[in-house]
């Protein structure tokens, strides 16, 4: 004898989807769900018997399976799709899948990039029920567009407080409460203000990275001209030196990238517009420079740090990737021995020696010979006026 379909039906503020999903609620013996599920049920002349029960998975699981096996038509009732973070995967481990009917209600992921306005399938989604806020926190620095599942014991400020406690860049914050009920709301803030705030559990917060919202993705530009960027007297990255740089650096979706000895931060700026998900430090001991990075900056992820290396990286996270524009092969040492495993670092010299050196600790050099088309004459014709040579070296630890 076949065992009788466990049916598993999302809701919305009491609202089911589909045909289907009415028929298995009106037709079920068993309605099991939370006290606010039932509420919201009530009133509309189901008939199956009532079970109030919710939190306890294992003994929503072993219920269903034990009144499913007895022949009774058991529905579980939940939120949203059931198959998002939801009940689905307890049933499925326990009764397997073939046992199974879900009709889901839309997620309530989906309805609130729904209420902003912004499309969601390059979207990372974690959640905050039954595990730490700080692991939720950790995907909201290191992705530039998610949407974390909040709990009345996880609230929004609670996650709010971790995520700048873990170093958070700049987030434009919707926090979507109660989706698909009377009472929704959506409010927008940026991640001080949620931290300060005060917000309903039942909700939804949406973190995106300034650009990555709405509008469709930019074209993929690096080594962008100087003239791009405020800096002093020249003291800047030549854009086909930061083009070769960065693609040495080999950069990865998230993770903490240093730009040491980082003059006018060109180099910081392209990674954080390149690669929104990554941490990225720009040090410098030059307050004129700080302020010229911060201007450069502007609408971006890059945090600026006064100071002479290498003691301005003492309270930095550990890099996965570092790019040292200045210092001596002390300041290269310093970033080595605290570059993660499997990290890559990249230096650019103007003296052989110093070049060699670094070398010498990461295996890899080339000189960059640069002649660009310059104006002459009249007519405009170009001749080619050569830059000063520049070592690249580049390894890992």
């Amino acid at each position: 004898m076949s065992p009788v379909p466990v049916s598993v039906v999302g809701l919305h503020g009491g609202v089911w989807y589909g045909l289907a999903a009415e028929g298995a609620l009106r037709h079920a013996d068993l309605l099991v769900g939370s006290a606010r599920q039932h509420g919201d049920l009530a009133g509309t002349g189901l008939a199956g018997e009532p079970v109030e029960m919710w939190g306890r998975i294992d003994e929503l699981v072993e219920l269903c399976a034990t009144r499913a096996a007895a022949g009774a038509r058991v529905c579980v009732l939940a939120s949203g799709d059931p198959g998002f973070f939801g009940v689905v995967r307890a049933l499925a481990a326990r009764l397997g899948p073939d046992v199974l009917e879900v009709h889901p209600a839309p997620s309530s992921v989906a309805l609130a990039f729904a209420r902003i306005g912004v499309p969601w399938d390059d979207a990372v989604v974690a959640t905050c029920h039954g595990r730490p806020v700080a692991t939720a926190a950790e995907v909201v620095v290191r992705h530039s567009k998610v949407a974390v599942l909040v709990s009345p014991d996880s609230p929004p400020e609670a996650l709010g407080r971790a995520v700048v406690d873990a170093g958070a860049p700049a987030r434009d914050v919707w926090v979507c409460s109660r989706l698909g009920e009377a009472v929704e709301s959506v409010t927008r803030t940026d991640v001080v203000g949620l931290s300060a705030g005060t917000f309903d559990p039942l909700s939804v917060v949406v973190f995106i990275a300034p650009g990555c919202g709405v509008a469709p993705a930019a074209a993929t530009e690096w080594g962008r001209h100087e003239a791009a960027f405020a800096h002093r007297a020249g003291l800047i990255t030549k854009a086909e030196v930061r083009a070769v740089a960065l693609g040495k650096l080999s950069l990865p979706p998230s993770g903490v990238v240093w730009d040491v000895g980082a003059g006018s931060g060109s180099v910081a700026v392209e990674i954080a517009r390149l690669v929104p998900g990554l941490r990225v430090f720009a040090v410098e001991r030059q307050a004129e420079a700080c302020l010229q990075i911060r201007d450069n900056a502007r609408g971006s992820s890059v945090t600026v740090i006064e100071g002479d290396a290498p003691g301005a990286l003492a309270g930095l996270p550990d890099p996965d990737r570092a790019f040292v524009g200045g210092g001596g092969t002390d300041v290269l040492d310093a970033v080595l021995d605290r570059l993660r495993p499997g990290g890559v670092a990249v230096a650019t010299y103007a003296v052989l020696a110093s070049a060699l050196a670094a070398a010498d600790r990461l295996g890899s050099l080339v000189q960059l010979n640069v002649s660009r088309g310059t104006p002459i004459g009249p007519d405009g014709q170009l001749r080619l006026l050569a830059e000063n040579p520049v070592f690249v070296v580049w390894g890992s630890r």
